[in-house]
């Protein structure tokens, strides 16, 4: 069997480093806000080249804290993609405003500009880019309109740790970013985290209260009515062990993405992830899409080859969003890709000869 993704594997290959973080954090004994929040916060900050970084209890969390913070909320809406994992969306509804759905490009798989300006409305107040896959959005396209219509841009890097566009770290384009520290994710804990990040003292402020219970810094005092999502010290100390690796990690993906790519790229029925020179993609996900998809499921069940559909359904058409009454001509790229999307085992530890054993398979047998 070659797993999809292999975290005890990445374990060992920094065991030391692991360890060592969680024994500093159980010394201390302080596992709410301790000295590893703040380290992590101040270092990832400084990895992105931003002012702010604040832990949160995930992903979810710091998209809704971001657009509360925003003052984002019932009776507005917010643009986001078809194709997500549904956070991206959830998140809107849980603040009470509405997400927009919009189409994505067919070779990014990720919000289409072109189709971005006949959804803005007067009670538009942010758009929300995902980075799919880790590959960042039109963010040249998304700015010019954001800054035309006056909306924020609150980006979706749950998946783009490290990516650029045009020399710039995906994250650092609008008034705030987030991302998602999932086990999985090309910077993963062990359990749940994300994080807020910002260049705005206004924003960072309004946000750290509402994730701290209302509270700025002094304990008791609960200047607005808060939450409690708050990225714990075990977590950030093992973040903080693993932030040191992600670079090396992101290329050793990037090496393995290429290696797939020039296998499969003589099959002319499979459609491979686009490479562009001014984007770096950090391949959280290896994407191609197959006319046949059962036909390659089957094959890879059989070969004990992993496999999964990031994601099996465009957002619109989830049972939870069947209130908006969407039809798929609405989205016929996101409606086209769900249906032949599948992705390929990567991850860092993932070996060459595992990658041609993968090819081999496919390429003899699909």
């Amino acid at each position: 069997m070659i797993p999809f993704v292999d975290l005890h594997a990445q374990y060992l290959s920094i065991k030391s480093d692991i360890d060592k973080a969680i024994e500093s954090c159980i010394a201390e004994s302080n596992f709410i806000k301790g000295k590893a929040v703040s380290d992590f916060e101040i270092a990832f900050a400084d990895w992105l080249g931003v002012r702010y970084c604040l832990g949160c209890g995930n992903g979810t969390d710091a998209l809704e804290i971001i657009m509360r913070s925003l003052n984002i909320g019932a009776g507005d809406e917010v643009l986001v993609p078809a194709l997500s994992w549904i956070s991206t969306a959830e998140a809107v509804n849980n603040i009470g405003a509405e997400p927009v759905f919009v189409d994505i490009r067919h070779d990014t798989y990720t919000i289409d500009p072109e189709k971005i300006e006949n959804k803005i409305t007067a009670r538009t107040k942010a758009i929300i880019p995902v980075h799919l896959y880790g590959f960042p959005a039109d963010m040249d396209e998304i700015t010019m309109i954001s800054e035309k219509h006056k909306i924020h841009i609150i980006e979706d890097c749950a998946q783009a740790h490290g990516a650029e566009y045009h020399g710039k770290k995906a994250g650092t384009f609008g008034i705030a970013s987030i991302f998602s520290f999932f086990p999985s994710k090309n910077l993963g804990a062990y359990g749940d985290g994300g994080a807020i990040i910002t260049n705005d003292q206004k924003l960072y402020e309004i946000a750290l209260k509402i994730s701290n219970h209302g509270q700025l810094k002094t304990k008791h005092e609960h200047i607005v009515i808060g939450r409690n999502s708050r990225l714990d010290s075990l977590q950030a100390s093992i973040l903080n062990a693993k932030l040191g690796y992600l670079d090396k990690w992101n290329s050793q993906r990037k090496k393995i993405a290429d290696h797939y790519i020039k296998r499969l790229t003589v099959n002319e029925e499979f459609c491979l992830p686009l490479i562009q020179p001014d984007i770096k993609h950090v391949f959280h996900l290896f994407v191609i899409r197959c006319k046949r998809r059962d036909d390659m499921i089957k094959l890879l069940n059989e070969k004990s080859i992993s496999w999964a559909v990031h994601y099996p359904h465009p957002l619109p058409f989830l049972e939870a969003y069947k209130y908006k009454k969407h039809l798929p001509a609405e989205f016929p790229v996101s409606c086209q890709v769900t249906r032949e999307i599948i992705s390929l085992p990567i991850y860092p530890e993932l070996t060459e000869s595992q990658v041609d054993l993968i090819c081999d398979q496919i390429l003899e047998n699909y």
